[in-house]
């Protein structure tokens, strides 16, 4: 089941360890000064930052602490933390830049805030469904657009109305979004289909999409300030064997930045990231500079800011870039540079005068201030009171940290996306074999839901973890306490609500008669798949084998979530799970009974959604 990797330190349990660590860091921390009206001791992890028009103040969107925290910025304390719905994932300015739009994964809602003389109002949720990641706002303040990965889909929101205006289809995992400066080209990263996406954006309707080629895990999206193109980092996933020449060359994981044109079909643009023996690995944020000189990309897995001078990147269309960093850019540091933040930088902001970057850093609990030129930290602020460090935060920082592989090419997050799934089958030798793909299987449930791997083979769930950093990510072992560091972070995750049910929780008519249809003998799927995580822990051949893997069979896997793949089977030979269900896997071919009707198929679909 482990088919990818598994796999900053700043603390601010007490003020003498962060005053300390910000000498170490050559960067002046601000406390809090006055935390009676921020949540409790609680890690916050901001995801995101916004800032103020007159730049006097930024609110953080916090995904651990379900909040958003208000930060002066001309005192460097935090003035006001508003609790909100669950996993906070974006923030925007909206209406007059004295509102804000918090997107809540977690929860299905769209939350308007008003910043009111130092306070955080709530006025207004709206139910958008699930799961939103990504907002953006048209230049008027008055629309606003996010991307529901868990059905594919964009709403348009009507901000003076707080209601939905209407959704429409996009394709998978639409995470991140970004809008032209004159509102009228809407550019969706849909990572589950490896594809950017640009839309007219008065009338909501797809105009056309660029296919990146073994795509994964596409960041936050900026348009230019000309309307011509708009601007993401990728990672590219390549289906070569894990071996350290292979990682060396950027041939298994790779990071980008790309671009895409906004006024017509053309095929995408991009630079590489990675350095030889020092690569970049998970690139998350990015933020260009109102003058478009600056490019700023947040390396979330190599604890780093990538600083560009942007016109004269080399970007390159058909038969590039290049596997590794365009060597023009090593020789000119303000062409190039890298800056240090620690922690986990998240989302960005830039300021004004095109001179400071301010970083949300996960890992750290706090909002970083980077002078652009001198490339330094000089001011972090501490989002506010944090618990001493738990065994399973540490084992969130190992899961994050792409120092742990070979090189740093990547890290557990980059097959594991937020210990899911990403979009790919992969390689990652851990069965035994080479360049038999499997796809990447989610880590929810994962202490209840053993043998482990694609082949079941493995029963020790702590030598599985070894296994995944020093196989799959060829980095060193990590030991016994940072194995159940990592267990105990995977322990704690829990899925959003699933958004094919009721409202309340309840399964739908056609679920109910698909459920029924899933323990019939027809079909066959109680057989395998049963218990409270639809899985025997038992090893079958049901006749999908390949002669190439080393093992006969497959372990059967969980069904809980599985609306949230895009890849099915064990080499993700189905695309959807119509395909599962008559195709290779239909179920007469399993149970030797009859086939489905249409009808029961449908709810048969609607069941496994579901789960």
């Amino acid at each position: 089941m482990l088919q990818c990797s598994f796999g900053s330190l700043l603390s601010t349990a007490t003020t003498a360890f962060t005053i300390l660590f910000s000498l170490l860091l050559h960067s002046p921390i601000s406390l809090c000064a006055d935390q009676s009206t921020l949540v409790d001791i609680a890690h916050r992890s901001p995801v995101d930052v916004v800032l103020a028009k007159d730049e006097s103040w930024l609110v953080t969107a916090n995904e651990t602490s379900d909040s958003i925290t208000l930060v002066d910025l001309v005192s460097g304390n935090c003035i006001d933390e508003l609790k909100c719905g669950g996993q906070p994932a974006s923030i925007v300015l909206c209406l007059n830049g004295q509102h804000l739009l918090v997107s809540c994964t977690g929860s299905g809602e769209i939350l308007l805030v008003q910043i009111d003389q130092s306070k955080l109002l709530k006025k207004a949720t709206i139910s958008v469904g699930y799961e939103p990641v990504g907002l953006t706002v048209t230049p008027d303040g008055q629309t606003a657009f996010v991307g529901l990965t868990a059905t594919g889909e964009v709403a348009q929101l009507n901000l003076q109305e707080a209601r939905v205006e209407q959704k429409f289809a996009v394709g998978a995992w639409p995470r991140y979004l970004a809008i032209s400066p004159d509102g009228t080209r809407l550019a969706i990263a849909c990572s589950g289909d490896s594809k950017i996406v640009v839309a007219d954006a008065i009338k909501g309707e797809v105009l056309y999409e660029e296919r990146l080629i073994g795509g994964i895990n596409i960041g936050h999206m900026q348009c230019s300030e000309d309307g011509k193109y708009v601007y993401f980092p990728w990672m590219v996933y390549r289906s070569n064997p894990i071996t350290v020449g292979n990682i060396q060359r950027g041939w298994v994981l790779a990071s980008r930045i790309g671009r895409v044109r906004l006024d017509g079909p053309a095929y995408r643009e991009a630079i590489s990231l990675d350095v030889p023996q020092m690569a970049i690995a998970d690139p998350h944020g990015l933020a260009m500079s109102s003058d478009g000189n600056r490019l700023v990309v947040s390396a979330s897995g190599t604890h780093e800011l990538l600083i560009y001078r942007r016109p004269d990147l080399p970007f390159i269309g058909a038969g590039g870039p290049g596997d590794l960093i365009d060597s023009t850019l090593l020789r000119d540091r303000d062409i190039f540079s890298r800056v240090d933040v620690g922690g986990r930088p998240m989302g960005m902001a830039i300021s004004a005068d095109n001179k400071t970057v301010y970083v949300a850093n996960y890992i750290n609990d706090s909002v970083q201030k980077v002078d652009v030129e001198s490339r330094k930290i000089v001011q972090e602020i501490s989002l506010g009171r944090t618990p001493e460090k738990t065994l399973a935060r540490h084992g969130m920082e190992l899961f994050y940290d792409g120092q742990r592989s070979l090189d740093q090419w990547y890290s557990c997050h980059s097959c594991h996306y937020n210990s899911g799934v990403n979009s790919k089958a992969m390689d990652t030798m851990n069965d035994g074999s080479t360049l038999t793909m499997k796809t990447v299987l989610p880590l929810y449930h994962l202490q209840q839901t053993s043998p482990w791997t694609w082949h079941g083979w493995q029963s020790d769930l702590q030598d599985a973890m070894h296994t995944s950093f020093t196989t799959t990510m060829l980095g060193n072992s990590i030991n016994d306490e940072e194995a159940r560091a990592v267990m105990a972070y995977l322990n704690e995750l829990q899925l959003p609500q699933n958004p094919f049910r009721n409202p309340d929780g309840s399964l739908t008519e056609a679920a109910v008669r698909g459920e029924k249809i899933f323990r019939s003998e027809q079909a066959a799927c109680a057989s395998c798949h049963n218990g409270p995580y639809f899985t025997d822990g038992k090893i079958h051949d049901v006749g999908l084998g390949s002669a190439e893997d080393y093992y006969n069979g497959y372990n059967t896997p969980t069904l809980i979530g599985l609306y949230r793949k895009v890849r099915y089977l064990h080499d993700g030979r189905s695309k959807s799970l119509e395909d599962v269900l008559t195709g290779d896997h239909a179920p007469e071919k399993v149970s030797g009974e009859r086939a489905l009707s249409p009808e029961e198929l449908s709810d048969l679909v609607a069941y496994l959604k579901s789960l």
